[in-house]
């Protein structure tokens, strides 16, 4: 396929770049700076530019560009960047698709678990209502503008959980559970959907080959804790678990990101990518954790 790729350059992307390449794919990046190789194209999403040909090169486009939601605390203008960067990327998308002569046959667009809010005790398949807080309101926003794609482009709302690989939401975790000092993150009895960066950008890549549509939960197949998770790292790099830090503590020092982010309990089930086939690599957190350290190590 000709894949064009927004939000190349972060750790998913980087990934998904690999595999599309070992696959055979051919793909061609969207950045915001001065082009430094031939596959790179510039676009403005602030502006809504961006040259409408490469939609008619395109297969299929996939979506990752969006403000990244570690930066922490939340202030309001970190809340309006997390919404609009990702409402003028998918907009600035879709626009550029509808005005192609031939569109795109799929639309890959970014999505997250945040949808579907602190739900203890439920099992959220694709088929579960929207939650509430802030981050299932901004994904209910996003998943909308890529629904304006054109009606001849099938679109797939990669719903992701926390990816574990070399950044992301395990970055700051990492030299904790290294010194030691990993333990639960409140409770630690709250669910956190958890996905493998290998087996992330491998559910993408068949995201843009099947017949999939609308929202597709991309979190491992094994659902496991957040106590689960960090107990995980601490035994991946060989160090202790134990050391708890309090939910109160947390919501004093991240506000309501704490709430989102690390203490909602969010039981998600890949049903749609297992109903179509789709294998997972790393079926446990202890095997992603194992092959993060690994990489790390090599």
């Amino acid at each position: 396929m000709r894949v064009l790729l927004a939000g190349s350059s972060g750790m998913i992307g980087g990934e998904l770049r690999a595999q599309l390449a070992a696959a055979g794919h051919e793909v061609r990046r969207l950045v915001r700076r001065e082009p430094s190789a031939p596959d790179e194209f510039v676009w403005e999403p602030a502006e809504r530019t961006v040259d409408v040909a490469l939609f008619d090169w395109a297969d299929g486009v996939v979506n990752l560009s969006g403000s990244s939601l570690q930066r922490l605390p939340w202030t309001r203008a970190t809340k309006r960047r997390i919404l609009s960067s990702r409402l003028q990327a998918t907009g600035t998308l879709t626009d550029g698709m509808r005005r192609a002569g031939q569109p795109p046959a799929v639309f890959v667009s970014g999505s997250a678990v945040g949808y579907y809010g602190d739900r203890p005790g439920e099992e959220l398949t694709e088929a579960a209502a929207k939650g509430d807080g802030f981050l299932a309101d901004v994904v209910d926003a996003w998943e909308a503008a890529a629904r304006l794609a054109p009606e001849a482009t099938r679109v797939a709302l990669a719903r992701t959980g926390v990816v574990i690989g070399r950044g992301g939401a395990l970055k700051p975790l990492l030299p904790i559970a290294k010194a030691g000092l990993g333990g639960p993150l409140g409770s630690g009895r709250q669910h956190w959907p958890w996905v493998s960066l290998h087996d992330e950008a491998a559910a993408l890549v068949h995201l843009l080959g099947s017949g999939l549509e609308g929202p597709v939960n991309i979190a491992g197949p094994t659902p496991a804790t957040a106590g689960e998770v960090v107990k995980a790292l601490a035994r991946a790099v060989r160090r202790p678990y134990g050391f708890p830090v309090p939910a109160f503590a947390l919501r004093l020092a991240l506000q309501d990101a704490a709430q989102e982010l690390l203490l909602a309990d969010q039981r998600v089930v890949p049903q749609k990518l297992l109903d179509d086939g789709f294998v997972f690599r790393d079926p446990t957190v202890q095997d992603a954790m194992d092959r993060l350290v690994e990489v790390r190590a090599a």
